[in-house]
């Protein structure tokens, strides 16, 4: 503005200062970018989200890929073990049948019959009635032995 004109003439008004101004564009200062510009722009943005969705499928189908992968190898370990275990028990098994067979070889050896026949075999036999010595006592308290001692006890 221009203000020393009214210290000129102080009696007028510039009425124009009261007026309604037109508005400026500032058009001086605007770049303007080319439509093309604008469209790589967009481009770039759909192809980077197209990208992202597709490494976004990748990496998911990678996930359950190896989930998968991982679920078959832990299957495996589970049947190898599953047999391990079952050649185990086929073990025990058989040791049971082996323990069952000694147990009876060794009621074989040591019954009654067996025990007998032994016996004769060294020449052995069986106590008869006269080979039977009886001890009388008539008193309580003592008792003759077979060289004719007697023996009394103390209470």
């Amino acid at each position: 503005m221009d203000n020393v004109r009214y210290y000129n003439d102080s009696l007028a008004y510039d009425f124009d200062l009261f007026m309604p101004h037109e508005k400026k564009s500032n058009t001086d200062n605007v770049i303007k970018m080319p439509e093309t510009a604008v469209k790589k722009k967009k481009r770039t943005r759909t192809t980077t989200r197209a990208l992202s969705l597709t490494t976004t499928t990748v990496l998911i189908s990678v996930f359950f890929l190896a989930v998968l992968c991982g679920n078959i190898f832990l299957r495996l370990r589970i049947n190898e073990v599953d047999s391990q275990i079952n050649d185990i028990n086929g073990e025990i098994v058989e040791l049971e049948a082996e323990l069952t067979a000694l147990d009876v070889e060794l009621e074989k050896v040591v019954s009654y019959t067996n025990l007998g026949n032994a016996a004769t075999a060294l020449g052995m036999k069986k106590m008869d009635k006269d080979q039977v010595v009886y001890i009388q006592v008539n008193d309580k308290d003592a008792a003759i032995t077979s060289n004719g001692d007697k023996v009394v006890s103390n209470e």
